[in-house]
């Protein structure tokens, strides 16, 4: 039994070993078949690694020309943005060169409107000139008319009285013959003295050139003689300066002139409607105002000095140019350029290109300038300052601040003498005679100067400008210093906001604008009734000026007046305050001359100065 299960088993085992044998046989054939298959596939890898290794040196080669490429590429983009930047920076140029071309023609085309204005006023004047003389050559030509017919009937009665009088001409006729020969006996003798008193004369002239030659030939005038000359001239300078500051005294430390603006076209005035004014002036001191439907007819206004339409900004500067003599003398002078918006106040002050439509500004300048050459000659040093501000809604803005876009807060401080000082203001020191420097600073402060567009002026100002200059004087061969301020100003114009149409910030503008000038009216009015108290703080433009509107100053207003209709009640007020302005006496003004030895080395009697923490950081950026 145990043999025959171990035969058994071992069949078993000899089945299971055949099993495993084919199986294994099946795993070899597969093996094979699979081996077979991977011979392919690796044939086929072998030669797609081949194609590959191919198709990556392409790769390698193509990524090396791309490179190179890339390397152009960015050198071209690079050289592109240095060409970008070179566009960049000549555009940037030409459109600054256009700004400049565009600001030259805009005050060209202001200065076409004004002389075109002044041409037109002065056509309409030369018309009722004109009319005039006709009117007045007409009734001369009826007056000789009948003095012709009088004299006519007087000459037939004169004829009988010619025939008597050629009678009597027969009788004188005989007694002038006998006078000539008398006369003839009276010149013989005349002659003979005269010659004797002639050879008298021509003796005591060779003595005298004689005298002359002998003083010639020493060489020199003595030194003493000389001292005694330049005293004489010092005493002759101060002499005048005495009687300008006399004249000006009696003709009144506050005075005020009109200047009647003529039709421009945006007063829609034009050809023969000159007969529409509503403003016109007689003679060179009245101003004559009709306003419409009114029962009074005219309203009549006495003034200092009246400029019509036809004046020329030389002939306003003339009468104004004492009071920049006053300033170099060194007194505290202050000019106001007053009126309603529209009326012509920037243009009288400021003007327009460099030609005769300039304004007071750049025509004070000029004499400062001249005066300071004259100075110069007779050995002084001269020193000239300027600041320029605006007053925007009761605001003090600088106006040369280096940085436009960053503004400091600025102070009205008072010092010793009650004189005025602004802190942070900047304060340039400029060259008069500078003409480059000058306007770019006057340019400089036009660009900032707060403006906009109404109904009323297409660039009305929104702010009242102050523009400074401290002037100092010194000589130290004669131990003086002589200090003078100058205050320019031209202040914002007055408005009725349901003819100017502004809202919102606009609006707050003018309401500030009205409100500051009639703080400037009221102490007009205070210093008018000489009363105890003159309200100065109530604004800041006449708590700064005030040094200037007190009794140790000089002022003149120019009161300007639109002739339109329309304008009628704005120019009445603006005639009514300026009465009241001539009206004013201030008292007697006070020089700045002082010993250098007794005065702090230091520039400047300016109302706008720097403080004094911030006056030794003077900025010089012309």
């Amino acid at each position: 039994d145990e043999l025959e299960k171990a035969e058994a088993d071992q069949r078993d085992r000899e089945r299971e070993i055949a099993d495993q044998r084919r199986t294994a046989e099946d795993c070899a054939a597969a093996t094979e078949t699979q081996l077979a298959e991977c011979k392919k596939s690796l044939i086929s890898l072998i030669h797609d690694k081949k194609l590959l290794e191919e198709a990556l040196d392409a790769s390698e080669a193509t990524s090396a020309s791309r490179e190179d490429d890339a390397i152009a590429l960015r050198k071209e983009i690079a050289d592109s943005k240095v060409e970008a930047a070179r566009r960049d920076s000549r555009l940037e140029m030409e459109q600054g060169l256009l700004a400049k071309a565009e600001a030259k023609e805009e005050d060209e085309r202001m200065e076409r409107i004004a002389l075109a204005a002044r041409l037109d006023a002065q056509l309409r004047e030369h018309a009722l000139e004109e009319k005039q003389l006709r009117e007045s050559f007409e009734s001369m030509e009826r007056t000789l008319k009948e003095e012709v017919r009088v004299n006519v009937e007087a000459s037939k009665k004169k004829q009988i009285e010619v025939e008597k009088c050629e009678e009597i001409i027969a009788a004188l006729e005989a007694m002038r013959a006998s006078l000539e020969l008398s006369l003839s006996e009276q010149r013989s003798a005349l002659d003979a003295s005269r010659e004797e008193e002639i050879g008298r004369l021509r003796g005591e002239i060779a003595e005298l050139e004689s005298r002359l030659k002998g003083e010639a030939d020493k060489g020199v005038v003595s030194k003493a003689r000389v001292q005694e000359l330049e005293e004489v001239i010092r005493k002759g300078e101060t002499e005048r300066k005495r009687m300008h500051n006399i004249i000006q005294e009696l003709r009144g430390n506050v005075r005020v002139f009109a200047r009647i603006r003529p039709f421009i076209p945006d007063d829609g005035k034009q050809g023969k409607e000159a007969d529409t004014s509503s403003v016109s002036h007689d003679g060179d001191a009245m101003v004559i105002v009709n306003k419409p439907n009114d029962p009074t007819p005219k309203h009549t206004f006495s003034f200092d000095r009246v400029f019509a339409p036809s004046a020329g900004q030389d002939t306003v500067y003339q009468e104004v140019s004492q009071f920049i003599q006053s300033a170099l003398d060194g007194y505290n002078v202050c000019l106001f350029s007053y009126g309603q918006t529209g009326s012509g106040k920037t243009h009288t002050m400021q003007g327009s290109g460099t030609g005769v439509m300039r304004g007071l500004i750049p025509r004070s300048i000029e004499q400062i300038g001249t005066h300071k050459s004259q100075l110069q000659k007779e050995g002084w040093k001269f020193y000239v300052e300027v600041s320029f501000l605006e007053i925007y809604n009761e605001m003090l803005r600088d106006l040369l601040r280096e940085n436009p876009k960053k503004e400091s807060k600025h102070e009205i401080k008072v010092g010793g003498g009650g004189r005025r000082t602004v802190t942070n203001l900047t304060v340039l020191p400029i060259d008069p005679n500078d003409r480059a420097t000058v306007e770019a600073v006057l340019a400089l402060a036009t660009k900032r100067r707060t403006t906009a567009s109404t109904d009323m002026n297409a660039t009305s100002s929104r702010s009242h400008s102050v523009f400074t200059l401290n002037m100092t004087a010194k000589n130290e061969g004669m131990n003086q210093m002589v200090r003078g301020t100058l205050n320019l100003v031209d202040l914002a114009g007055s408005e009725r906001l349901d003819r100017s149409n502004v809202e919102g910030q606009n609006a707050k503008e003018s309401c500030a604008i009205n409100k500051s000038l009639s703080s400037l009216t009221d102490v007009f009015t205070a210093i008018g009734q000489k009363s105890s108290h003159v309200p100065f703080r109530n604004s800041k433009l006449t708590y700064l000026l005030q040094p200037a509107l007190s009794g140790d100053g000089k002022t003149c207003m120019v009161v300007n007046i639109s002739p339109t209709e329309g304008s009628v009640k704005e120019s009445l007020c603006s005639l009514r305050f300026a009465s009241k302005v001539n009206k004013c006496e201030l008292g007697k003004a006070k020089r700045a001359i002082e010993d250098m030895q007794n005065v702090a080395p230091k520039r400047g009697n300016g109302t706008c100065s720097r403080d004094s923490t911030t006056s030794r950081n003077v900025k010089r950026k012309m």
